[in-house]
C-alpha cells in the first residue's frame, strides 16, 4: 500500500525531472525562438544561426539562458502535471467511457497538456517577458519583480492569462498528437519487432520497453509532427503574452486578430511559421529527451 500511496508523487517527480532535463538541453534555442517570433528589434534582421551567434556577443553566454530560471520553476510542475495527468486521464477515459486503443491516448494527451498549461501559465508569461529583454534595456529585474509589474500594470490576475486561448487551442493538437504518435509508434514497434527495438524493463521484466535510441527517435518524430500542426498558434501566443512590450500590441488583443495581423504583416513563412526550422532543431531533441528521461525515471522509481 505504501508503494501505491507514493505512486502519484513518484510519477510527479519523474515527469518534473523529464521536463527539466529536456528544457535545459534546448534553453538557448528557446530564447532565440522568442526573440525571432516576436521580431525583437535588436535581432529582427537576423536568421536563426546568426541570432545564436549574436546573443553571446551582445549579452554574454549566459544571455542564451535568460529566462531559464523562470522556465525551470515552471517546467518542473508543468512536466510533472502533464505526465501524471496523462496516466490518470487515460485510466478514467478507459474506465468511464470504455474508449481504448489510440483514441484514448489522443484524448488523454490533449487533456493532460491543457491541465498542465492552465496550472503553470503565469510562470510561462513571466518567463517570456524575461527572455524577450535585451541587456541594457531591462524593464523587469527578475521573476518576482516581473510578477509584481504585470499584476499592478496589466489588470491583476487576468494580466497573467493573456494568450491562454491560442495556447489551449494549440495545446490540444500538440500534446494530443505528441502522446498519440509516441504511444502508437511504441506499441507498433514492440508488437512488430520486439527483439530488435525492445528490451525488458529494469524494474519489471514482464514489461517490454523501447531501447533508448528507439525511444529518442520515437519521441523526436512525435515532437516534429505535433509541432507542425500547432506552430502558428505558438507564434500567436508569444505575441499576445508580450502584449504591452510590443509596439503593435493593440492589434494583437484576441487570438483571431493576432493571427490575421501576423499573416497580413509578415505572411505565412516569415510570420505564422517564423522560427519553425529552429523549432524542429529545438523540439525534436527536447521531446526525445523528455520521453526518454520519463521512461528511465519510470524504471528508476518503479512505476512500471
Amino acid at each position: 500500500a505504501a508503494r501505491r500511496d507514493f505512486y502519484w508523487l513518484r510519477s510527479f517527480i519523474a515527469g518534473g525531472v523529464a521536463g527539466c532535463c529536456a528544457k535545459t538541453t534546448t534553453a538557448p534555442l528557446d530564447r532565440v525562438k522568442i526573440l525571432l517570433q516576436a521580431h525583437n528589434h535588436h535581432y529582427k534582421h537576423l536568421g536563426v544561426f546568426s541570432t545564436l551567434c549574436a546573443v553571446p556577443k551582445k549579452e554574454g553566454y549566459l544571455g542564451l539562458y535568460k529566462g531559464n530560471g523562470a522556465m525551470m520553476i515552471r517546467i518542473f510542475p508543468y512536466g510533472a502535471i502533464q505526465f501524471m495527468a496523462f496516466d490518470q486521464y487515460k485510466k478514467v477515459i478507459k474506465k468511464q467511457l470504455g474508449i481504448s486503443g489510440h483514441v484514448h491516448r489522443l484524448m488523454a494527451g490533449s487533456m493532460a497538456g491543457i491541465t498542465a498549461v492552465i496550472c503553470t501559465y503565469p510562470l510561462d508569461m513571466v518567463r517570456v517577458r524575461l527572455a524577450f529583454q535585451v541587456k541594457g534595456e531591462h524593464k523587469y529585474m527578475g521573476i518576482i519583480h516581473a510578477f509584481k509589474m504585470i499584476y499592478t500594470k496589466e489588470g491583476g490576475f487576468s494580466g497573467f492569462y493573456r494568450g491562454l486561448m491560442p495556447t489551449v487551442v494549440g495545446m490540444a493538437p500538440y500534446a494530443g498528437f505528441s502522446f498519440f504518435t509516441f504511444g502508437t509508434l511504441k506499441s507498433i514497434g514492440l508488437a512488430q519487432a520486439p527483439n530488435l527495438l525492445g528490451r525488458p524493463s529494469l524494474d519489471n521484466p514482464d514489461v517490454l520497453v523501447l531501447k533508448t535510441h528507439v525511444n529518442l527517435l520515437c519521441g523526436g518524430i512525435a515532437g516534429a509532427i505535433a509541432q507542425t500542426i500547432s506552430y502558428p498558434l505558438d507564434v500567436t501566443r508569444r505575441r499576445m503574452q508580450l502584449g504591452a512590450v510590443l509596439p503593435d500590441s493593440e492589434k494583437c488583443l484576441t487570438m483571431v486578430q493576432t493571427l490575421k495581423y501576423v499573416y497580413q504583416e509578415h505572411g505565412v513563412r516569415r510570420g505564422l511559421y517564423r522560427g519553425l526550422s529552429l523549432n524542429y532543431i529545438r523540439c525534436i531533441p527536447s521531446q526525445a529527451v523528455a520521453f526518454t528521461t520519463y521512461e528511465l525515471m519510470k524504471q528508476f522509481l518503479h512505476l512500471n
